[in-house]
């Protein structure tokens, strides 16, 4: 049966570069019986230089925060990590994918804490386009208010991007999708806007760009922090506030951030259109000037981009 990912040749393992088949568990393992996997998505981009990885060392860092706060380092320093997901892209040949490094416990012990499981370190990478859609990006989206909540803080650590944690997410994508939505956005427990499902939000109000705190019910995203930087560096005002239901309803903009949605327009909450109903110009400055940045089109302040081949 052929994969639902795109298949390349070789994925890294604890040092090494092993064929694609080769890289299983057993079904027993601690990761396949209680969720003991952490991870990051991480976007590689084609450029004039080759490809070129987008903030490589922020989502390392975050994976090693993720490990830490499960008890489960890996055996191997940032750095190595960080070499691995240039090699898989350039082992590869790849050019624009997407790269998969993951941390968890294999097969030993039993129960739900099994120190004695080996701890095991994955890269993987793979072609993959707009996750909501080129037309979505050009576009918009449209999206619904899910009726599955966020969980409250100190329920689950959310600053780490553990696989379990993904399980609420799937409910509020199958739903949203059931439902004829693209994407569903989630509250809170206190009924205040947390996120997506896998994506920060932001929404534009008088010109000034607004996301919702970070308050223990959503990710600190990568690409959430970038967009903020720029926005400011661009002179267009923001602001971290509590941000209630309604106000998705009438904002004059809004949009999704993360790895795999980028920047994506949002043209309808709930069947009420959002703004003039496609890609605001706030938005479409950003997200321009995100994708020029990230492509290599742009100069890189920051030092954001990891090329791949130097």
């Amino acid at each position: 049966m052929a994969s639902l990912l795109p298949r390349t040749d070789t994925i890294w393992k604890d040092g090494e570069l092993i064929p694609w088949e080769d890289a299983t568990l057993h079904l027993l393992s601690t990761a396949v019986q209680f969720g003991a996997s952490v991870f990051e998505g991480i976007r590689c981009y084609p450029t004039s230089n080759g490809p070129a990885i987008f903030r490589l060392h922020a989502h390392i860092r975050r994976l090693f925060d993720s490990a830490i706060i499960y008890r489960m380092r890996p055996d191997h320093e940032p750095a190595t990590i960080i070499e691995a997901c240039r090699s898989v892209v350039r082992e590869n040949r790849l050019e624009s994918c997407y790269v998969r490094p993951m941390v968890l416990r294999g097969f030993g012990g039993a129960g739900l804490y099994a120190p004695n499981s080996p701890i095991e370190t994955y890269v993987a990478a793979w072609p993959w386009g707009s996750y909501l859609g080129e037309e979505g990006m050009a576009n918009g989206v449209d999206v619904c208010t899910s009726s599955w909540t966020r969980a409250a803080p100190n329920t689950f650590p959310v600053a780490a991007k553990a696989a379990g944690h993904y399980n609420a997410a799937t409910l509020m994508k199958a739903e949203a999708v059931g439902n004829g939505f693209a994407e569903g956005i989630a509250l809170g427990p206190d009924g205040l806007v947390s996120e997506g499902s896998g994506q920060n939000l932001f929404l534009v109000r008088d010109g000034v760009v607004v996301t919702p705190f970070l308050d223990g019910t959503s990710l600190q995203g990568i690409t959430r922090d970038a967009v903020l930087t720029m926005a400011q560096e661009m002179g267009i005002p923001t602001r971290e506030q509590h941000v209630p239901r309604e106000s998705l309803y009438t904002a004059d903009e809004l949009f999704f951030t993360g790895t795999a949605s980028e920047v994506t327009p949002i043209r309808s909450v709930d069947r009420i259109t959002v703004g003039s109903g496609g890609r605001g110009p706030i938005t479409e400055r950003l997200q321009t000037a995100f994708l020029d940045l990230v492509h290599g089109r742009a100069d890189d302040p920051h030092g954001w981009l990891t090329h791949v081949n130097d």
